[in-house]
């Protein structure tokens, strides 16, 4: 569940982003998982689903070691955070924090590899 204000806008990383619709302070908390409202989905139930719904879940859902048991999905717009290897959200904790200030209006990225080690951008 996303803490602070954002909004999704066209991204120079790719195709849309999530953007600080406000100034977010270092060591700020951004994201908490929260039952019923964010998932784990076991990738058994992903496997059964229309190749479209399948599509779905690969692009906007991870897994996650905090989360175990399947692809972590979001009920927000944080599935529209982006890749940068120079991130300004840290995931190596049960939750996302700011690792320096972040101006308003400034895309909110983080390092995909923290969530699922040895990732590569197809």
């Amino acid at each position: 569940m996303l803490l602070v204000n954002t909004r999704v806008l066209a991204s120079l990383i790719e195709g849309v982003g999530l953007f600080a619709a406000e100034p977010i302070a270092k060591g700020t908390v951004v994201w908490r998982f929260e039952p019923g409202l964010d998932l784990v989905v076991p990738e058994t139930l992903i496997a059964e689903l229309p190749e479209a719904a399948q599509a779905f879940f690969r692009r906007y859902a991870f897994p996650c070691p905090f989360f175990p048991g399947g692809l972590l999905m979001g009920f927000d717009n944080t599935r529209f955070v982006n890749h940068s290897a120079t991130p300004n959200l840290d995931n190596t904790g049960p939750e996302t924090i700011a690792l320096r200030d972040i101006a308003e209006g400034e895309e909110l990225t983080t390092d995909y590899d923290e969530l699922e080690p040895g990732f590569t951008l197809e």
